[in-house]
């Protein structure tokens, strides 16, 4: 089961560590409240040729008046076919009715982490955190929140002669590494984390994710996949809560946009998650363990997630 943080007992050996990442929830509700940026990049996705409507940070809530908002309407071809994609239930009268903050029959979660969502006169959703120059749903399969599940898997980063904790000479702290993908599709590098499927638990979503995408499971038979099943189910018995909620995400749109669940799940001594073997899988096309510092660069809002697992751990940043 995933651990709430009041789990984290602030015990005499852990006060500092429990202290600092009270203080980080502090920090991530104040993430929360920030103007979102990345929903707001010029040309909306990788090698698209289409642009976003300019929003000035002062006019990117719906409260205020913005007369000129004229956004641009995009929906990207792809969705016609897709299986995993709502109907057009704006240029098709006859698509069935969703259920918006609420679960379709299908059991697919339309509430959002971010509290009830209006729609807009034509019966879409609205983006909680503002406008973002783009009508429609742009890439993302879903009309409104698109849940997601980010696993943030950590270990120590070890000297391979003596086993001991590497340690940063400039701030004095052990050096966490994590396991990040390199994204086949934008080429960045992020968290092992993906969609969370309808009826699926995130904690379920959490495992076949990290399985998928750091593992390579979508290409062991049965007996393989069966195994690593198994190690992942152990490795992922306990997990702390970092983040939930709205995720600045360039695909975001003003009537679909990302969010997400992100988890910590942490190899203290080295003999568990950190012996697993890497390889990328299903839309990674690199996997390794990678130093986790200020200066580190990843794909939308995971550098918040994974300094807040820094600050959870004590951990050099």
């Amino acid at each position: 089961p995933v651990l709430p943080c009041s789990a984290l007992s602030p015990g005499r050996s852990h006060t500092r560590m429990y202290k600092a990442f009270v203080r980080s929830l502090s920090d991530l509700q104040a993430m929360a409240a920030q103007v979102h940026t990345k929903a707001r990049t010029p040309v909306y996705g990788k090698g698209q040729t289409v642009n976003r409507f300019p929003v000035p940070d002062d006019k990117v809530p719906w409260s205020v008046a913005f007369p000129e908002y004229k956004p641009t309407y995009f929906e990207d071809a792809k969705l016609k076919k897709a299986s995993y994609a709502d109907p057009d239930i704006l240029n098709n009268k006859a698509a069935p009715a969703l259920k918006f903050n609420g679960t379709d029959a299908g059991e697919l979660n339309r509430v959002s982490h971010e509290g009830r969502y209006s729609l807009d006169p034509d019966g879409l959703p609205l983006n909680p955190r503002g406008r973002t120059g783009i009508r429609g749903r742009g890439c993302l399969g879903r009309w409104g929140p698109n849940h997601a599940a980010d696993p943030i898997v950590t270990r120590w980063k070890r000297d391979p002669k003596t086993g001991a904790k590497v340690v940063d000479p400039a701030s004095g702290r052990p050096v966490l590494q994590f396991v990040s993908i390199l994204r086949g599709d934008v080429k960045e590098w992020a968290i092992p984390g993906g969609m969370v499927d309808c009826g699926e638990e995130v904690s379920a979503t959490l495992k076949r994710e990290f399985g998928e995408e750091a593992l390579d499971s979508t290409m062991a038979d049965a007996a393989g996949k069966a195994a690593l099943a198994a190690k992942v189910e152990a490795a992922f018995n306990h997990g702390v809560d970092l983040y939930k909620g709205y995720v600045d995400d360039p695909r975001n749109t003003d009537n679909a946009w990302m969010e997400t669940v992100a988890v910590n799940f942490h190899d203290e001594d080295g003999d568990g998650l950190a012996m697993f073997q890497l390889h990328a899988g299903d839309d990674a096309i690199g996997v390794c363990w990678k130093d986790i510092s200020r200066d580190l660069k990843l794909y939308a809002s995971h550098h918040q997630f994974v300094e807040k697992a820094v600050q959870l751990r004590g951990a050099h940043w």
